[in-house]
């Protein structure tokens, strides 16, 4: 039997608890294969309890896991102190609640028959509301990467995400989201796609492959990345206000000690 990410999921919630069983298909198929066994209680019933092998099961989908977070936290960290040697102010793990585009219905009335700010706030229940009316939309974003030009002029701040990918399966799972990808554009002048490699050292996805509103950088040999296609670039004339105190909550990142070398398509 493969053992799936569901498979280990109840392996865990069996090990954490007191063994109750759940009669489900799952469960019968982790003791066909002899992850669990049946235990008779003191009480009299029966209990379930996660055999050596189930066990070994745990730890090998754990040190799977730790593997893959391991090697997309070392990219992550590559790019965040390439753009610091360039002279960006960089922040990891921020998360900034942004707008997105209303979604309207295919009846709704024109954008024109109603004040923007309007169509926004309007809620299609109210009395004398248009049911198929615009709302907005929000998204907490959590890029990998965001970073500023060191400036004092706003209007030059330059802001960019950058989102880093080690796995196929993540990247193809991200881009059926056009929410997410939405709210990095919103958050930046630019978006990139930084792509690792697999286990073999091949490319996990080609640059075509990422829509062309996005940029593709190309995780290289050495502590190199190489550009496959340039991020279109929007002027950002100024940060919104909730962005400014997200970032004085945050802590950007120190810059490395070494002051040489620059991100390849940064600025």
């Amino acid at each position: 039997m493969q053992i799936t990410r569901r498979h280990t999921q109840r392996l865990r919630q069996m090990f954490r608890s007191a063994g109750w069983p759940f009669q489900d298909v799952l469960e019968a198929e982790l003791l066909a294969a002899g992850l669990l066994e049946r235990e008779r209680a003191d009480v009299g019933c029966e209990r379930l309890r996660v055999t050596d092998a189930g066990v070994a099961a745990i730890s090998a989908s754990a040190n799977g896991h730790r593997a893959a977070l391991s090697a997309h936290e070392a990219l992550v960290q590559r790019v965040a102190a390439e753009l610091s040697r360039a002279g960006r102010i960089v922040w990891r793990g921020l998360g900034l609640r942004v707008p997105l585009p209303p979604v309207a219905d295919q009846n709704a009335a024109p954008a024109h028959a109603q004040p923007a700010q309007a169509a926004i706030e309007c809620v299609a229940d109210e009395p004398g509301c248009p049911s198929a009316a615009p709302r907005a939309r929000w998204l907490v974003a959590c890029p990998d990467v965001f970073s500023l030009r060191h400036t004092s002029v706003e209007a030059y701040l330059e802001p960019v995400v950058h989102e880093v990918k080690v796995s196929r399966a993540d990247l193809l799972g991200d881009l059926k989201r056009p929410d997410k990808r939405a709210a990095y554009l919103q958050m930046g002048g630019a978006c990139w796609y930084v792509l690792g490699r697999d286990a073999r050292g091949r490319p996990i996805a080609q640059p075509d492959e990422v829509p062309p509103e996005c940029g593709v950088m190309q995780c290289g040999e050495g502590d190199r990345l190489a550009v496959l296609r340039p991020a279109p670039r929007r002027p950002v004339e100024r940060l919104p206000f909730h962005v400014w105190m997200a970032l004085a909550r945050a802590t950007p990142l120190l810059p490395p000690d070494d002051a040489q070398g620059a991100l390849v398509g940064a600025d």
